[in-house]
């Protein structure tokens, strides 16, 4: 059974900048310092120079150079119109944080009575960013236009209408060979089965705009991103918030694809669960993501040795394992090579047609360059695995801020050797790094509003 949700415990009110916890911390000799710790203050030095509004001005600015450049050169006609729209939300909020940052150097207030404005101001860009140019594509696809939804877009509503008809989402190895062989690709659903639940409002509902899946795929992450936000609300939850959905690896998948991003809120809302102390509900996160993608099953594996370690395996277990476990038995029982095909087959290479997923990071690379490189790539990974598994046995994380610098590490080089893989994946790694600093524990001595990776303790789990 989840936990229960244990009182708050009040928290000291203390400045944003930071401070030595000790006498000795502030004046050993520099060379006695560690090349970790000393990384680790300057990205904290970097993050929260003038108050956190500099890398926020950075932010928004570069993010609205790459909305216009992808707005004008883009192969990709639903990233050409996201944009079209984004430029402008970015603009705006470059103008905004400039404005905060002229104020800020004026008036020379803590950093933390800015916490509100800042967070608002993300939740703005967000909303001007993804969640317009999502529901203009959507309007705009149920007027008929064809070219305002990617892929797997598609490939979702299908799953959800097969579920709904078939009783599986998943097309057998015969019926997709039957299919013209231009339709094939479209035939696979390389996903869980509860991604398919985001497909049914449309198998129900029609083609409206609101049945679109990406609509519900916003709304579930909003849902999981405020919850997160209220558990951390204690930690410095912006930078790992505008991580989450303004950074365009974020906003632009959820515009114009989104299938990833309501798992990565899963994920995120799991570590902050368990960074609170509520490993029941974090078993019940993680394991809904991993229902829905099997990308989700490095960070179930990560957050199941925290809580053995922790001794609370017997609160996450059951959600963890038991919600992948039960979404596959509808369609094991009506097909269960139909799964086996679409889920393990296809993303290994050995469907029928091969995965569009071919950005050129070194597992693709080697996989096409090397003889026999899709085995020596996969040799690669398999070695990366059992030495993180190894590592995770000999010394586990005790804390949620180190199993997600965990997750960052090991996806990142998951995704660097998997000879199919998508430069989008990357927003996975990204913000599982970022958000260790809104994971990190509060502690009386230790201000909670000092910058990202200031606690070099976490590069050492």
């Amino acid at each position: 059974m989840p936990d229960a949700v244990p009182p708050p415990v009040d928290a000291p009110e203390l400045d944003d900048e930071p401070a030595p916890t000790s006498h000795t911390a502030a004046t050993s000799p520099t060379k006695d310092i560690s090349p970790s710790r000393r990384l680790g203050r300057f990205f904290a030095r970097v993050d929260q120079a003038a108050g956190g509004f500099a890398v926020d001005l950075a932010l928004y600015g570069l993010s609205a150079v790459f909305a216009l450049v992808t707005a004008l050169n883009s192969t990709l006609l639903p990233h050409r119109a996201w944009g079209a729209i984004a430029v402008w939300a970015y603009a705006g909020a470059f103008l905004i944080a400039a404005l905060q940052l002229t104020i800020y150097l004026l008036t020379r207030r803590r950093a933390r009575r800015w916490r509100a404005g800042r967070a608002t101001l993300t939740w703005l860009t967000w909303a001007g960013a993804a969640l317009l140019p999502l529901v203009v594509q959507a309007v705009q696809r149920a007027d008929g236009r064809t070219d305002r939804a990617q892929e797997e877009v598609l490939v979702v509503e299908h799953m959800g209408e097969r579920l709904w008809t078939e009783g599986t989402p998943y097309l057998s190895r015969e019926a997709i060979a039957a299919l013209p062989a231009d339709e094939r690709l479209m035939g696979y659903s390389p996903y869980q089965p509860g991604m398919s639940i985001f497909g049914l409002p449309r198998a129900l509902f029609g083609d409206v705009w609101w049945t679109d899946a990406r609509i519900w795929f916003a709304l579930t992450t909003a849902i999981l991103l405020i919850t997160a936000v209220l558990l951390l609300r204690r930690h410095p939850i912006v930078r790992a918030l505008q991580v989450a959905t303004v950074l365009p690896l974020c906003a632009l998948t959820l515009a114009t694809g989104g299938d990833d991003i309501p798992v990565l809120a899963f994920c995120l809302l799991a570590l902050a669960f368990a960074a609170t102390e509520r490993f029941g509900w974090a078993g019940v996160a993680v394991g809904a993501a991993a229902a829905c993608k099997l990308f989700a099953l490095p960070v179930v594996a990560v957050l199941i040795i925290l809580a053995l370690a922790r001794g609370r395996g017997g609160k996450l277990l059951p959600g963890a394992l038991g919600l992948p476990i039960l979404v596959l038995i509808p369609p094991f029982q009506v097909d269960q090579d139909a799964f086996l095909e679409n889920v393990i087959r296809f993303p290994l290479g050995h469907g029928l047609v091969e995965s569009p997923a071919q950005s050129p990071f070194p597992g693709y690379l080697i996989a096409q360059n090397v003889p026999s490189g899709r085995y020596v790539a996969v040799g690669l990974l398999l070695t990366v695995a059992a030495i993180i598994g190894v590592s995770l046995l000999w010394r586990p994380p005790r804390t949620a801020a180190s199993a997600s610098l965990i997750c960052g590490w090991g996806l990142l080089a998951a995704i660097l050797l998997v000879p199919t893989t998508r430069f989008g994946y990357l927003l996975y790694p990204v913000a599982f790094l970022v958000w260790v600093s809104a994971l990190r524990p509060v502690h009386r001595n230790h201000t909670a509003t000092s910058g990202p990776l200031d606690d070099t303790a976490l590069y050492r789990q």
